[in-house]
């Protein structure tokens, strides 16, 4: 039999997370046109090589659906957002459905609208704004830059066996403990947010972690959990970085790492905690890190953030927005660098 590529737990994480969290309304629409025409709910849960997997609910319950890739069989991390795009636009076609201005296809493109190239400017979502109709926001344009940097962890499996629920229960206590050393030195800088009110609403009261990640790990280790972690060596440079940030006073870098952070514990975090609850029985728990109950309409929430980065884009020169794009982008490869360090500490145990 033929191997299917896995592709690794940074690039699965981070394509799942996206569509979750910047486009549910595409994942329903590919569940109703690919099989469940009734489908609630429909969530990316995984990908390989010749198909995406999702996780569909409708009345009669939930159910894995998978779609095979239009163009065939992939290899390559930009391939995927390709593939995505083509089986949202075909799923608009089945159900009659106006795809989105900015999957429409050009004049003289072809059916999947191919003269745009994989790339666009050296973006993975694509063609720039200008060529679409008008310039992007800038949270769009964040969004775009860092797509592609969702990189590569070669040698990590380790989120994608969390994500598969293949994880012991050890792996998520680790996980849990290298992000109380990053939510430590995150929400510390973080309270220079509250200087200004504009860059205040960006960390509410009812987004704060560390909290939760403290009873999160007094339930999973015990009452002395502080005297049994440490942080793998990526993620002590990760809390280095925010923290010379945090030092310098520069408040575009802190809002870097803070969206970098809290929109995905918004988004693929909320999965991550269904799976391992499913899997290791917890019931808040053990979990209550990805708990933002009190924040209310987490959809609301994430929309008034991105427009709070464009407002923020408005405020902020050109320069200061590709300083700050950078930093995401920098943000992004320290979370990869952080799961390779933790698949590189669970082999040497293991040895």
């Amino acid at each position: 039999m033929k191997h299917v590529m896995i592709f690794d737990d940074a690039v699965t994480a981070a394509v799942t997370g996206h569509m979750n969290g910047d486009h549910p309304e595409d994942s329903l629409l590919i569940a109703r046109a690919f099989g469940f025409p009734e489908a609630k709910a429909s969530k990316m849960v995984g990908l390989d090589a010749k198909a995406g997997i999702w996780s569909v609910t409708d009345g009669a319950g939930e159910h894995e659906l998978r779609v095979e890739w239009p163009s065939g069989e992939i290899s390559e991390r930009p391939e995927i957002r390709r593939e995505v795009v083509h089986l949202y636009k075909a799923a608009c076609e089945k159900l009659g459905v106006p795809a989105r201005e900015e999957h429409q296809a050009p004049a003289g493109s072809g059916a999947h609208g191919h003269g745009h190239g994989v790339h666009g400017h050296g973006h993975p979502h694509g063609a720039t704004g200008e060529e679409e109709g008008g310039p992007k926001s800038f949270s769009q344009v964040i969004r775009e830059s860092s797509w592609g940097d969702h990189s590569s962890s070669e040698g990590s499996t380790f989120m994608e066996d969390i994500m598969r629920g293949k994880g012991t229960k050890q792996d998520y206590i680790d996980l849990v403990a290298q992000h109380y050393f990053m939510y430590d030195a995150l929400e510390e800088v973080s309270q220079q947010l509250d200087s200004d009110p504009e860059f205040a609403k960006f960390h509410p009261a009812d987004l704060v972690r560390l909290a939760t990640l403290e009873a999160d790990l007094e339930y999973l280790i015990g009452g002395d959990w502080r005297n049994q972690i440490e942080p793998v060596p990526a993620t002590a440079e990760y809390a280095a970085r925010i923290r010379e940030i945090g030092a310098e006073g520069w408040i575009a870098g802190i809002i870097a790492h803070h969206y970098t952070r809290y929109l995905g514990d918004l988004s693929g975090g909320q999965m991550i905690a269904k799976r391992v609850s499913k899997q290791h029985g917890f019931d808040g728990a053990g979990v209550e890190f990805y708990n933002f109950e009190s924040l209310g309409d987490l959809a609301a929430f994430k929309n008034e953030y991105r427009a709070g980065l464009d407002r923020l884009g408005e405020r902020i020169d050109e320069e200061e927005q590709q300083r700050m794009v950078a930093e995401v982008r920098r943000a992004y490869a320290f979370n990869t660098a952080v799961f390779v360090d933790m698949s590189k500490e669970k082999a040497a145990q293991s040895a």
